[in-house]
């Protein structure tokens, strides 16, 4: 079934709310410590605790606003609920700081397994936005395999190396802009493989 259209701005307010919420609840509590049950709690754990019901909720909405729900975004709820509910039970950001790498590297290795087989996950997650021939299909789902392993690695060597705020900045405008980028520099595929045209443009 189609999913239903919806406002595009209350779709956008939905999709990157809790991210945008996130980012200023860390600004307004990173430097604070809450004691819960006798044991203290960083400023980061809290605003952790408090994204997972938020994206929760955000999701849902979505879903009962279009009456769709993709695998991708299935995949990013249930890996936030678990490595996010794991920096909370522990008490450790660390679990929270590697969900992305586990976002990127399933991502990346389920189009990498799809390769291996002959055939583009892509296409099935994108045809109905994105029009391609097939072998601009193969050719995208290649270079898009490569870079969600590549952003698997930044994130990695940035939440083990660099400070936890630098790290936030990352996570909320330098993934957000790194996928934007991405798909701006497939401008000529777009063109030379577009599904309306009978044979790739010379």
């Amino acid at each position: 079934m189609a999913a239903k259209k919806i406002n595009p701005t209350l779709k956008l307010a939905l999709e990157m709310g809790p991210i945008v919420l996130f980012f200023i609840g860390y600004l307004k509590l990173k430097d604070q410590v809450f004691l819960f049950g006798g044991e203290e709690y960083k400023g980061f754990i809290v605003v952790t605790a408090a994204f997972i019901p938020l994206f929760v909720a955000s999701t849902l909405a979505l879903w009962r606003l279009t009456g769709h729900i993709s695998k991708m975004q299935v995949a990013t709820l249930a890996l936030i609920i678990v490595f996010g509910g794991l920096s909370v039970w522990f008490n450790d950001e660390r679990f929270f700081k590697m969900k992305p790498t586990m976002i990127y590297l399933l991502f990346g290795g389920a189009l990498g397994l799809g390769l291996l087989r002959g055939q583009s996950y892509l296409k099935y997650v994108m045809e109905e936005m994105l029009p391609l021939q097939e072998e601009g299909w193969m050719i995208l789902t290649r270079r898009l395999c490569a870079f969600f392993l590549g952003l698997a690695v930044l994130n990695e060597l940035i939440w083990r190396t660099q400070s936890e705020e630098i790290w936030v900045y990352f996570k909320t405008f330098g993934l957000t802009a790194a996928v934007f980028a991405f798909f701006m520099t497939q401008g000529k595929l777009f063109q030379k493989y577009g599904a309306d045209d009978q044979e790739p443009a010379e």
